[in-house]
């Protein structure tokens, strides 16, 4: 156990992890921790200073947070530093089940497997995010993916639709979970057709980097980004669409967009340029899908771009940032209420851990709004940490 002693807060933060190996989890914006806080997954890997390939393996498992216990449950090698595996806990069974990807000689699948039994179902194409009802989830392209952030697809499996910019066959897959079955219910053409104004006539290549149904599953956000050319990097367009792909709105044209998270149905906050008439340029602003409404946080707290993620009941926000001049990465927590933060803690990050195997701290709320995990590199190894967070504010 460590103590971070920040700004007279004190908290403690304990490793999770333990034992020879990597270990991590990956995003902010999956379930992490079992529908009753008792176990929390896990990424495991030999290696952290380069990218995966297609033969390295990894662990996935559950750990007994009161315990320690290991619980080895599968193997992989669709993975990335970033986002691992898409390990996940089925919202119809967060206690029984979980979701991943597989690399198979039919290409890559989702897997719905049962934790206890071992038993997997395969699903026809991988999963990205999962409708928080359990019905339905979000499959894209990640060959394309691999091709545009290698820290976000996977090695090996080469895109079929590489040299065409904006594909009809390929774009955005519901999956419904119970049967596996899924379909194409809107085409990277589709998405180019409505927003390419922004271009002028310039052809783009485009793909979808980011992707995630509100809280009730009716309707899904996606980060569309054009592929850099001559040395210029890309530009995203914001845009919602209901489950099935209609209903089509452009929340912000192609500019500047990063990380965000639903706060419910029709609000998301997203770290971007906002909405066009936000003078306040670069922030963390919150939206309403389906309008022109934007609001500014807290420009004086959320300096920089972090992983954003709402407590349970909304009332506090859970941020960090990349790493500052010293190498450390923030962890910060937010009231929604009162309208104050603090910082949780400070972890040294590796200058050589970088790029898209760099370790972001990419802070997970648990089921209870008690307690967050993280993905950290201080100790020289990267590791799962828990902070308590009860009575910080």
């Amino acid at each position: 156990m460590e103590i971070e002693k920040i700004n007279n807060l004190t908290v403690a933060v304990n490793k999770l992890t333990d034992g020879e190996g990597h270990y991590f989890y990956g995003y902010y914006d999956n379930p992490s921790w079992s529908g009753d806080d008792r176990y929390h997954l896990y990424t495991k890997v030999k290696f952290w200073d380069r990218l995966q390939v297609k033969t390295d393996i990894a662990e996935l498992g559950m750990i007994e947070v009161a315990t320690g216990q290991q619980i080895p449950l599968a193997e992989t090698t669709a993975w990335n530093f970033q986002q691992g595996t898409m390990l996940q806990w089925h919202p119809l069974a967060p206690n029984d089940e979980i979701i991943f990807n597989q690399q198979t000689d039919d290409g890559i699948k989702g897997v719905v497997m049962h934790v206890h039994t071992r038993e997997q179902r395969i699903l026809e194409r991988p999963v990205v995010n999962v409708d928080p009802t359990g019905k339905y989830a979000l499959s894209v392209n990640f060959s394309r993916m691999y091709d545009f952030r290698p820290g976000y697809g996977y090695e090996g499996t080469p895109d079929p639709f590489a040299d065409m910019p904006h594909p009809e066959n390929d774009g955005i897959f519901l999956i419904e979970l119970a049967t596996g079955t899924s379909e194409l219910v809107l085409s990277l053409q589709e998405i180019w057709d409505f927003t390419n104004h922004y271009f002028a006539g310039e052809d783009q290549k485009i793909m979808i980097n980011h992707i995630n149904f509100n809280t009730d599953g009716t309707r899904f956000v996606c980060l569309v980004r054009n592929f850099p050319v001559d040395g210029k990097g890309w530009k995203t367009a914001i845009l919602t669409a209901d489950h099935d792909g209609s209903d089509l709105f452009l929340l912000s044209d192609y500019a500047y967009a990063s990380h965000y998270h639903w706060r419910d149905p029709q609000h998301l906050v997203i770290y971007s340029s906002g909405l066009e008439g936000s003078t306040a340029g670069v922030q963390l602003y919150e939206l309403k899908d389906k309008t022109d409404q934007v609001t500014l946080l807290d420009d004086l707290f959320f300096l920089k771009d972090g992983h954003c993620s709402y407590s349970p009941d909304r009332t506090l926000m859970l941020y960090d940032s990349y790493p500052d001049e010293d190498s450390y990465r923030h962890l910060y927590l937010y009231d929604l209420v009162n309208r104050k933060g603090v910082t949780l803690g400070s972890f040294y990050s590796y200058p050589n851990v970088t790029g898209d195997y760099r370790c972001d701290l990419h802070p997970r709320w648990n089921r209870a709004g008690t307690a967050l995990s993280f993905d950290s590199t201080h100790e020289g190894s990267r590791h799962i940490y828990t902070v308590e967070v009860t009575g910080v504010f």
